[in-house]
């Protein structure tokens, strides 16, 4: 599973700012839990071939008694169990503070792995004004320019470092005919219901495999001759030899999970709409290039204009998903689950799919005849040929000449052409171009 970093600090030292630089991007999944007044923020980053999920924490006062800081403050602790390892992040320029005191001491007391990176030290490497940071008492300062992005990967390196590396995922490699399956959402919108129903009809469940990190669990079940895995987000734990479904979230789990599955269930609550967090985790699910299937949950507890006002927010807040499939079921009353394995098994079959490359090029210059890619100055893209790069998600690759001007809008006229073709249902689609290089292109006159 990916290494988690969680970034720690008082406020306005910059953590965000180096949130924004680990991630290369402003959005952000967001644990909105109803009644909490500062949420913690998780992302994706990434450093050469090593992945790793990044959290960023408000400002952090460890002895705040009441109000907005004592909230802030239980986030922070919860964002620091979730992690592998702590960035502390101080102000180079502001120096020490009694703060800064306080959150190192907490720190320390956790013995967990922490790296102290002092920030907006712009033009301060070997100053010595960083030297007084060691009285922290947590070993060596990296100055870092967050804004500038100056140090940031030594001291990414540095925090990954002592982590054992990610291992290689051997029960699919062992049984490819495993389907691993996560059910993702929101708290509260009915997974551990679902996932009791699911568990009830089967019977088959054997035994649970405890996971390498945080007792994540994944359960073996088996429905029409398909063998699956349920992988837990929802928390599952064995009462004797029952296993019972309890209703608690971690965004890391739910992140780890989504990463380690070949399909993904995306959960919805027809009753809330779909919410900041629903877009959030479906973007990572993309992001991820995971098969997904979405549901929508206690569709029976909606009147018809709530259907359809729900309808229209799909539409509009889920755009991005229009190749998944969409059910509408009520866990509870098990209405509308039986279709919903059939879709789990036709979006695992599409990222899987084998794309012959005279039927990806037969279907690129089908295409391109009947609707050529638009001039872009003097230069009219030529695609010329296709083959696939990749499955799960599948990938084609097109190559030809002048690739960088195809734009975007004809890039999803093509997807459609292939997913009509190869019947992509469930599975994002990536396309990528390769320009040939011009052979005329360095030689100069005479």
């Amino acid at each position: 599973m990916k290494p988690v970093i969680a970034l720690v600090g008082r406020p306005n030292v910059g953590k965000s700012t180096l949130f924004n630089r680990l991630t290369k991007t402003r959005d952000a999944i967001v644990a909105d839990f109803a009644g909490l007044t500062r949420d913690r923020h998780y992302g994706h980053g990434r450093q050469g071939k090593l992945e790793y999920i990044v959290i960023d924490t408000g400002g952090f006062e460890p002895d705040a008694g009441s109000g907005i800081y004592r909230e802030m403050a239980r986030q922070t602790r919860q964002a620091v169990a979730e992690a592998d390892v702590v960035i502390f992040v101080v102000d180079a320029r502001a120096g020490l503070s009694a703060q800064d005191h306080d959150i190192a001491n907490y720190l320390r007391r956790l013995g967990k792995p922490c790296v102290l990176a002092g920030n907006k030290a712009e033009g301060m490497q070997g100053s010595a004004q960083l030297a007084e940071f060691y009285e922290l008492g947590l070993g060596e300062v990296f100055p870092v320019s967050a804004a500038h992005g100056q140090g940031v990967r030594g001291l990414v390196e540095h925090a990954l470092e002592p982590l054992p590396p990610p291992g290689d995922d051997d029960e699919s490699e062992q049984d490819q005919d495993v389907i691993r399956l996560a059910v993702a959402g929101r708290p509260n919108v009915g997974k551990s219901t679902l996932i009791n129903a699911w568990l009830g009809e089967e019977r088959l469940v054997a035994f649970d495999l405890p996971g390498t990190t945080r007792d994540a669990i994944t359960v073996p079940l088996e429905r029409g001759g398909r063998k699956f895995e349920l992988i837990d987000t929802a928390g599952l734990r064995r009462k004797g030899r029952v296993f019972e479904a309890i209703e608690k979230f971690s965004v890391v789990k739910t992140l780890q999970a989504i990463e380690s599955a070949h399909v993904v269930l995306l959960l919805l609550d027809a009753t809330q709409g779909v919410t900041d967090q629903d877009a959030h985790i479906a973007g990572y699910i993309l992001e991820s290039g995971r098969a997904v299937v979405v549901a929508i949950n206690k569709w029976d507890a909606v009147d018809s204009y709530q259907r359809q006002e729900l309808e229209r927010s799909i539409e509009t807040r889920l755009s991005f998903l229009k190749f998944a499939s969409l059910h509408f079921i009520s866990a509870q009353k098990r209405q509308g689950l039986a279709p919903l394995w059939t879709s789990l098994v036709q979006a695992y079959k599409a990222a899987n799919r084998k794309m012959p490359t005279p039927v990806l090029t037969r279907v690129l210059l089908e295409s391109v005849q009947f609707q050529a890619p638009k001039r872009s100055g003097s230069f009219r893209p030529k695609l010329r040929y296709a083959h696939q790069g990749g499955m799960n998600p599948p990938i084609i690759v097109i190559h030809g000449n002048s690739l960088e001007h195809v734009t975007d809008a004809y890039k999803r006229f093509l997807e459609g052409r292939f997913r009509k073709e190869f019947d992509l249902v469930g599975t994002p689609l990536r396309i990528e171009m390769k320009t040939s290089a011009n052979p005329y292109a360095d030689k100069g006159e005479g």
